[in-house]
């Protein structure tokens, strides 16, 4: 009870009902919480997200552990060679794993600030989205969120072994992919809430745009024009400072999760091309990589398709928000049509103007995450994948030149 006798209700949140900003990212602010990946907190009365002195105690020292440890694997891989890998690729693969997804949660560390900022802006732009919206968007998030933890959560299970060294660094690398599954899926659902945002403003131009179709002949009259026409301009008004407000959230994205991005994707090519790799040197006979020291039951075909699906989903994240941006403008330049108003026709003009300053990609260092990110992955697979397959062969023919005996 408080002083003047109101009684507070902490917020309930459920999974797959969420609506609002806090209750659709509850599910993944909780893990990241639980990795030491989210020194906040969420302030139960106004529903804020906050700094946490305690949460970023608790980060500093996951981060720091997660240094030693990273430290102590290395050792045992490329010096005292106790998990050496079977081959130069496979050593290659393990510690571009093991330092990308290290320096994923290093990055995630030193930009706390900047990332609280971010989350912070975002949930003001998200009071603009509607509680329906929310709940669709739960369905997806909620589901997405907790069938891959889950997924990798079962995949530990294959950790075991009667190694000590073996067992502590396959657990090591369950926990390292989990911390990239956690970041990458906060970048996504945060994609996802932008795509919405810019969905509801492009629901009330289309309101807007009805609403002076029907009115239009009337423009003419002045008393309408006294009353209704205040009325337009201070909407469109309204719905340019939303739109601008979004257009910034993206640019703190970018700026927030551009390192992040480059290490994913480039961990995501390498697993990929590698994993390909070793399964060709399955099919023929021949020793690529030891299947004992990986975490995956089933490493080509779980592995591929993880990282695979993983950055589908960021990737169409990212163009289902674009095409929404890009509807804004399709809309504003129908209503530009549509009016003869002089000074609604103005203030369209104005957002028009707006919109065409706005470049609202989605970037990482000057990488455009987008549908030709996906056929440029695909083509540099195949390209050094060849590349793998051509030493491979010209070893192996020069391995036959050299152990031919000589003539007689």
């Amino acid at each position: 009870m408080t002083t003047s006798g109101v009684k507070i209700i902490k917020k309930k949140w459920e999974l797959f009902s969420a609506t609002d900003y806090t209750s659709l990212m509850w599910p993944n602010f909780e893990l990241l919480r639980i990795w030491g990946l989210f020194p906040y907190k969420i302030d139960n009365n106004s529903n804020l997200i906050l700094a946490s002195k305690p949460g970023f105690i608790y980060s500093s020292i996951v981060s720091s552990l997660h240094v030693v440890l990273l430290g102590i694997i290395l050792y045992l891989i490329d010096i005292s060679k106790v998990l050496e890998y079977d081959s130069v690729p496979g050593t290659l693969q393990g510690n571009c794993y093991l330092l990308l997804g290290w320096s994923i949660e290093i990055v995630s560390y030193l930009q706390t600030s900047r990332r609280l900022k971010f989350l912070q802006q975002l949930d003001n732009v998200a009071t603009t989205i509607p509680s329906i919206e929310f709940k669709k968007l739960s369905k997806y998030i909620h589901f997405k969120d907790l069938f891959g933890f889950l997924f990798l959560i079962i995949q530990s299970a294959n950790a075991y072994s009667k190694s000590l060294a073996l067992f502590g660094s396959k657990l090591f690398s369950v926990y390292t992919i989990i911390v990239i599954f956690l970041m990458d899926t906060l970048y996504i659902n945060c994609v996802l809430v932008i795509g919405s945002s810019f969905k509801t403003i492009n629901n009330k131009l289309l309101i807007l745009k009805s609403t002076i179709e029907n009115d239009e002949p009337h423009l003419l009259r002045r008393i309408y024009h006294e009353k209704k026409n205040p009325f337009i301009l201070m909407k469109i008004r309204d719905i340019k400072y939303q739109h601008n407000d979004v257009c910034e959230v993206i640019n703190k994205l970018n700026q927030t999760f551009s390192l992040q991005l480059i290490a994913t994707v480039t961990l995501t090519f390498a697993e990929i091309t590698f994993s390909l790799y070793f399964y060709i040197l399955q099919l023929l006979d021949m020793k690529g990589i030891n299947l004992e020291k990986q975490i995956w039951f089933s490493y080509f075909s779980t592995g591929v398709t993880y990282h695979a699906v993983k950055l589908a989903a960021i990737i169409l994240s990212c163009e289902i928000a674009k095409d929404q941006s890009a509807k804004t403008g399709v809309i504003v330049h129908e209503l530009l049509i549509d009016t003869v108003d002089k000074q609604v026709k103005d203030e369209l003009q104005l957002f028009s103007l707006q919109i065409l300053h706005r470049d609202n990609t989605f970037t990482a260092r000057g990488l455009s995450i987008d549908a030709p990110l996906m056929t440029s992955i695909v083509g540099g697979i195949t390209q050094y994948l060849l590349i793998l397959v051509q030493f491979l062969i010209s070893s192996k023919s020069c391995g036959t030149i050299f152990d031919r005996s000589p003539a007689t």
